[in-house]
């Protein structure tokens, strides 16, 4: 097989095959996964993770060795059980039907805005990415959201126990579609923990740029550009798993790959 032969074969699985229904929801899926058909499969190598997972963390190790310095997948710091049960497909449309949410074009710079009823996205616009799409076509909920409308859910969420000193947090919450994501940028320091779902996450420290096109999505970078990188300049990556939480320093690069329908929470430290 002809170099680079094996990943392009590996992504064509992403825009070419559709799984069988998975019915109503599997265990554990929160209602999320009931949609069937079209939700790309997932990718042979999806465990190959070069970020260090911890458990049982400490404060002084996290500051030591993580903090300033690299990412890192956080395990069992919290328990987010009741938050997790609140986020059912049910329960949010329950709860949050009818309140207006804001969705965010899936490119670099998300200068385009909608605002729109949740369960409205819920029902017509969460479905797998489409792998012709540009970033500035699709639109994904991530942040934006009115924190005191919301705050009945996230008086719920227990972040992760570490803080920067000088920085104050600040939560977004977010769904999106198999197959979506958003593309490589940078901000400050923080940690995202995955509530349902998978999501696969590219990193490279501050020094090193990638190559991206910043209105294409996450999923065209994975099928065109990322199996011509050379193993040297491939980007740390990982798939985390729900009830993990990834922590990224401050000012490094990360992209982000939803490998399922997913529900997650960022906090922010700025």
């Amino acid at each position: 097989m002809a170099p680079g032969a094996r990943p392009r074969l590996l992504l064509a699985v992403w825009t070419l095959a559709a799984l069988a229904r998975r019915g109503s929801g599997e265990a554990g899926d929160g209602g999320w996964q009931r949609r069937g058909p079209g939700a790309p499969a997932a990718l042979a190598e999806e465990q190959r993770c070069a970020v260090e997972r911890r458990a049982d963390l400490s404060y002084s190790e996290f500051v030591q060795h993580y903090a300033f310095s690299r990412p890192v997948i956080l395990q069992g710091l919290t328990d987010n059980s009741r938050f997790r049960a609140l986020c059912s497909r049910e329960r949010l449309l329950a709860s949050f039907g009818d309140s207006v949410v804001r969705l965010s074009t899936a490119n670099t710079y998300s200068y385009r805005k909608v605002d729109l009823p949740f369960q409205e996205y819920v029902e017509h616009l969460l479905h797998p990415q489409d792998p012709t799409s540009l970033g500035n076509n699709t639109l994904y909920f991530f942040g934006d959201n009115n924190f005191s409308e919301w705050a009945s859910l996230f008086q719920h969420y227990s972040p992760p126990p570490f803080s920067l000193l000088g920085t104050t947090t600040a939560y977004s919450f977010g769904i999106a579609g198999a197959g979506s994501g958003v593309p490589f940028h940078w901000h400050g320091p923080g940690f995202s923990e995955v509530i349902y779902g998978r999501k696969r996450w590219f990193l490279y420290p501050p020094e090193k740029t990638p190559e991206f096109h910043p209105n294409k999505t996450t999923l065209t970078w994975l099928r065109d550009t990322y199996p011509t990188l050379a193993p040297s300049v491939r980007p740390l990556e990982c798939t985390v798993q729900a009830g993990e939480v990834l922590y990224f320093p401050d000012r490094w690069w990360h992209a982000t790959l939803n490998l399922d329908t997913s529900v997650f929470i960022s906090t922010f430290l700025g």
